[in-house]
């Protein structure tokens, strides 16, 4: 049985088809452009493809509350084209197959769970550092949502007290995207994060952000596997930067082998996949839209 998917980035999309194992057989990567446009893209690349269903992780913000008269749409993104763009009906329009739409970052958390560092867990917790800074959490083996997707990306942390820089988030300021996405780190430093890999200062600052968030996270959450990914975590050295401030800033509060010294460093992980948590994940997602209706 294949499985069409598709990763949808603000920068590019990219599709490809599987199977259940969730081997990548083919892909293609397409510019994000209009949504006519890519969408065209897509439908040119499933032709002919005899996929059982197709899974969608998009970015966001977007409506996946299925009573919600505008599920399936595009919310209050930069991306002025894809503003309110009802993309789930787009994609019932020119696909016959069972549809899946959720979150790029919820996408990459489910295909963690189910093969790569958080396989065999119920629950983990997958947050990306880039451009942008999101979290997608797996709870029992779902993904969790509410009246929407969680935005774990915009937090508000405690700022260091010898950080100037105001933040760069345009609705928060300094959220945790707004003091430790990739945009904050050239923006408080002049230069991007892959020119400063042997600045120690720059990653000690990143490590505190980043720390503050997931101390929130497992106070609230308690995952059983926490999996970092994006551009600006492919800094490996900020790992064990993050290890040791979880741990000072836990003060034994909550005490766990996951957190000890010689454990940490398996529960707050790299992604297995790598760069295919989000194609991968799509593909989840046109697995579960099949079993739904099955």
């Amino acid at each position: 049985m294949l499985f069409g998917s598709i990763e949808a980035g603000g920068t590019k999309f990219v599709c490809g088809i599987g199977n259940e194992k969730g081997d990548i057989l083919e892909r293609l990567s397409l510019p994000t452009t209009t949504p006519e446009e890519t969408l065209a893209g897509c439908e040119h690349f499933f032709e002919g493809k005899d996929v059982s269903a197709i899974g969608i992780g998009s970015f966001g913000p977007v409506d996946l509350d299925p009573s919600s008269a505008t599920y399936g749409h595009i919310m209050n993104t930069p991306k002025l084209a894809w503003k309110h763009f009802d993309l789930f009906g787009a994609a019932k329009l020119r696909w016959n197959v069972p549809i899946g739409l959720d979150t790029d970052v919820n996408a990459a958390a489910l295909a963690e769970s189910k093969w790569g560092a958080a396989a065999g867990l119920q629950n983990c917790l997958y947050i990306t550092v880039g451009t942008g800074i999101g979290a997608g959490a797996v709870v029992d083996g779902q993904m969790l949502k509410g009246i929407s997707h969680p935005e774990m990306g915009h937090i508000l942390v405690r700022r260091r007290h010898d950080d100037t820089y105001k933040g760069g988030c345009p609705y928060h300021t300094d959220c945790l995207e707004g003091l430790a996405a990739g945009p904050a780190i050239e923006a408080r430093w002049g230069k991007k994060g892959v020119e400063l890999q042997e600045d120690h200062k720059v990653w000690e600052l990143e490590a505190f952000y980043l720390s503050e968030a997931l101390v929130n996270y497992i106070l609230t959450l308690a995952p059983k596997k926490i999996i970092m990914g994006g551009g600006v975590m492919k800094q490996r050295q900020l790992f064990p930067l993050i290890h040791h401030q979880v741990q000072q800033k836990l003060n034994d509060y909550v005490f766990f082998s996951q957190l000890t010294s010689e454990k940490i460093a398996d529960y707050i992980v790299p992604p297995q996949l790598e760069d295919n948590a989000g194609i991968k994940g799509a593909m989840a997602i046109a697995q579960q839209a099949y079993d739904e209706t099955s």
